[in-house]
C-alpha cells in the first residue's frame, strides 16, 4: 500500500512542525483542516503551499459578508432562463443550461483530488458554516432543479482560514480539525525572511526586526504589523537602500521609521506609536 503524501513545507514558506502535524493529520482524517491566526500569518497562503508541495490543483473560495453557502454548491439562473425564452432560444428547454456550478460542485468532480481553500469563512453569516455540514461531511449534495446527485469522485483536502471575527458554530467545529498559527518568534522570522530575501543584508535584517518586534509590543496598537507587512516593508528598505544604521537612529526628528506605511495601517497607530516613541526618547 503506498503511503500518501505528506506535507513538510516549501522552500518558500516556512513551517513549524506543529503545521506540518496538522496538515497530514487533517489528510489522514479527512476532516476540514481549520486554521486561524492574526491576519498576515500565512493562512490563505498556505492553501497555496500545499497544493504545490502535494502538486494539487488550487480551488479557491473567498468568502465574502454576502456569501452564501448555496453558491459554493450551485446557482441558479432563472433570470437568464426568462430572457432566452422571451427571445426564443432553443436552449431554454435544458434547465441545466442555467445552473451555475459553484466551488465545490468544481472540487468534487475535478478528476484528480484537489486542495479546496474556503478563505475567511467568519465573514459570512453565522449560518454560513452550518449550512455546509452535511455536504463537506457526505461529500455529495443533490441539484433539485436536474434532479441529479453530485458525488466527489476524490475527498478534497480542504483547508478553511478564520480571523476570528465571530464565532464557529460547535456542531462545524466538531467537523474539523483546528491549527491556530502562532505569531512566529525571532528565529523563525529570520528563516522566513531569507527564504523571501536571501540576498539580504545581515545587519538590515538584524535591525529591521528589532524595530518590528518594538512596534508589536506597543500596547494599543489596533492592528500589529504582521509577516506579510514585514516582507513588504523590507522589499522597500532594499529597493530604496535604506541603510541598516538609519533604523537605530537617535536621531529626536525621526520619530517614527522610514517607510512606516507597510507597518502601520491606520492613523491611530501611527500617531500611538510616535508618542510612545517621543516618550522613550525623552528618557534616554
Amino acid at each position: 500500500m503506498t503511503k500518501p503524501a505528506k506535507f513538510t513545507g516549501t522552500d518558500s514558506y516556512i513551517t513549524t512542525r506543529d503545521l506540518e502535524i496538522a496538515v497530514n493529520a487533517a489528510m489522514t482524517l479527512e476532516r476540514p483542516l481549520l486554521v486561524k491566526g492574526e491576519p498576515g500569518t500565512g493562512k490563505t497562503v498556505l492553501a497555496r503551499e500545499v497544493a504545490q508541495a502535494l502538486k494539487m490543483p488550487l480551488i479557491e473560495w473567498h468568502v465574502k459578508s454576502t456569501t452564501k453557502a448555496a453558491q459554493g454548491l450551485y446557482e441558479y439562473d432563472a433570470v437568464a432562463r426568462l430572457r432566452d425564452g422571451q427571445l426564443g432560444e432553443a436552449k431554454v428547454h435544458d434547465i441545466s443550461n442555467y445552473i451555475v456550478r459553484g466551488k465545490l460542485w468544481e472540487a468534487f468532480t475535478s478528476d484528480t483530488q484537489v486542495v479546496l481553500l474556503i478563505d475567511e469563512i467568519d465573514k459570512a453569516d453565522i449560518e454560513f458554516p452550518n449550512d455546509l455540514l452535511q455536504e463537506l461531511d457526505r461529500m455529495e449534495f443533490f441539484v433539485y432543479e436536474t434532479k441529479e446527485t453530485v458525488k466527489a469522485k476524490f475527498r478534497p483536502l480542504v483547508i478553511i482560514t478564520s480571523n476570528n471575527e465571530k464565532e464557529l458554530p460547535d456542531a462545524f467545529l466538531r467537523r474539523c480539525f483546528f491549527h491556530f498559527i502562532r505569531f512566529p518568534e525571532r528565529a523563525t522570522m529570520e528563516k522566513i525572511v531569507a527564504a523571501h530575501y536571501p540576498n539580504i543584508k545581515h545587519d538590515l535584517v538584524r535591525e529591521a526586526l528589532n524595530l518590528f518586534f518594538d512596534i508589536r509590543e506597543v500596547p494599543g496598537l489596533k492592528k500589529k504589523p504582521a509577516t506579510s507587512e514585514l516582507l513588504d516593508w523590507l522589499k522597500l528598505l532594499m529597493v530604496d537602500d535604506i541603510p541598516a544604521d538609519i533604523l537605530k537612529s537617535n536621531d529626536p526628528k525621526m520619530v517614527v521609521p522610514p517607510l512606516y506605511g507597510a507597518l502601520l495601517k491606520n492613523e491611530q497607530d501611527v500617531h500611538l506609536f510616535e508618542r510612545v516613541a517621543f516618550l522613550a526618547r525623552r528618557g534616554q
